[in-house]
């Protein structure tokens, strides 16, 4: 089988064998080329420009590192493979930026995007782009050129979205099952080759050095126990000090403050456009959202060209975890709705003499459940000599993770520079009363 070596910044050499390669040539994977990893990460990170398409190449040769630790036959080996290289294929513009707006308004996310694009049932190409390579074929068409069925593939990519891939939730090691588990762990699981990826790689585009992590021995110490993942004991250290990097680069780069005052600047814009058509932005490349709030002008274009530019708005209220009380609790938990929310975001500008459109309520925890659901996944089935115990019940450290905070704040609120002081004073009585 004939073979490409792809120099890597993290990996260096790696080695993909021709069902990748064709993978590689798809519409839908070039198409990543065009996306950031990071978003809008590289207003505060000068270096964070790196894409979708390299991150995925990263998971693809990590899945095939995993796979001959574990001994996989070859048909699970291409397939987890092809997932891993596959999983992203369904991300909109700036990755993450939009995901929870168009989640919650919509119900499309880049998961179930990818599922029905690797089957054939969606497209992320628009058709006057096909005709233009009417010659390049489509992700499933390769796939099944290659013996590879893209059901399978797009179930290990959904994970424990799909029935045949549930996690089990007894962690005394006695049950066993003849779903292959393991293979949508490798992609979507407390230890995965995305995660390990994605800590590694943006810890080193961003300069950041909390993402560091012991990458061969996490791999070298993963086992199959009933179809499951599981780490042996020996490398419990190592999933430790997987999950310190996450937590420290969720907290100093992911939810850095400045990077979400951007990002949100940019989804309101999409958001308070006058009809926005979900399917077609979760479509687009960077650069063609930004052309397109462009085009629209009025607040769309002042969001687009403050990002091109890097005039951000600045936090003019922050509220704390310490200072919540019961009553501020049941107040925030309303404003999880977007028509609420909107509601007390021109409230606010009223009072204080801004435009709508330019107040932002940050509340970053509900985001979370949808952009990074692992976060409180810290429960790794740990091997014992014949015994799986929990990870939680031998470590200290990861029980305390758990419990640690994304953000140091629960609301933020932020605004064009010339109203922050107006605005401070207004936001806590508009939202509170």
């Amino acid at each position: 089988m004939d073979f490409k070596i792809i120099q890597d910044t993290i990996f260096g050499s790696m080695r993909f064998e021709r069902p990748f390669l064709d993978l590689m040539e798809t519409l839908e994977m070039q198409r990543l080329n065009g996306i950031r990893q990071l978003g809008l990460t590289y207003l505060v990170f000068p270096g964070a420009n790196h894409t979708r398409i390299e991150h995925s190449l990263g998971c693809c040769h990590l899945a095939q590192r995993m796979s001959e630790i574990l001994d996989l036959p070859e048909e699970e080996r291409l397939s987890v493979s092809a997932a891993a290289l596959l999983h992203d294929i369904g991300h909109g513009p700036f990755s993450h930026m939009l995901e929870y707006y168009i989640s919650e308004l919509s119900g499309l996310d880049h998961m179930l995007l990818a599922k029905k694009v690797i089957r054939g049932e969606e497209e992320m190409i628009s058709e006057p782009e096909k005709e233009q390579f009417d010659d390049i074929p489509s992700v499933p068409e390769v796939l099944e050129k290659h013996g590879l069925d893209p059901k399978l593939v797009s179930d290990i990519v959904m994970g424990s979205r799909e029935s045949g891939f549930s996690r089990l939730t007894d962690f005394g090691g006695q049950k066993t099952s003849d779903e292959r588990r393991y293979l949508s762990q490798m992609i979507h699981g407390p230890i995965d080759v995305d995660q390990i990826d994605y800590l590694l790689r943006d810890s080193h585009y961003t300069g950041v050095a909390h993402g560091v992590i012991d990458v061969d021995r996490l791999i070298q110490t993963i086992q199959i126990h009933d179809n499951n993942i599981v780490m042996d004991k020996k490398g419990m250290s190592s999933v430790e000090g997987m999950f310190v990097a996450r937590a420290l680069m969720y907290s100093s780069v992911y939810f850095h403050k400045t990077v979400r005052v951007a990002e949100l600047m940019l989804a309101r814009g999409v958001e308070r456009a006058a009809e926005p058509d979900y399917g077609s932005i979760q479509r687009m490349v960077d650069s063609e959202l930004m052309s397109w709030l462009i085009s629209e002008g009025g607040l769309q274009r002042d969001m687009a060209m403050r990002i091109k530019y890097r005039k951000l708005f600045k936090k003019a209220y922050v509220l704390e975890e310490k200072e919540l009380d019961a009553d501020k609790r049941e107040v925030l938990s309303t404003l999880t709705d977007f028509k609420r929310r909107r509601a007390v975001e021109d409230s606010i500008a009223d009072r204080s003499n801004a435009k709508r459109g330019e107040i932002i309520l940050d509340m970053p925890r509900p985001e979370l459940l949808i952009t990074e659901p692992r976060m409180n996944q810290l429960d790794v089935r740990i091997l014992d000599g014949k015994k799986v115990r929990s990870l939680k019940r031998m470590s200290g450290l990861s029980r305390t993770l758990q419990r640690r905070e994304v953000s140091d704040w629960v609301l933020l609120v932020s605004c064009d520079p010339k109203h922050k002081e107006a605005v401070g004073k207004s936001a806590s009585k508009v939202i509170f009363g």
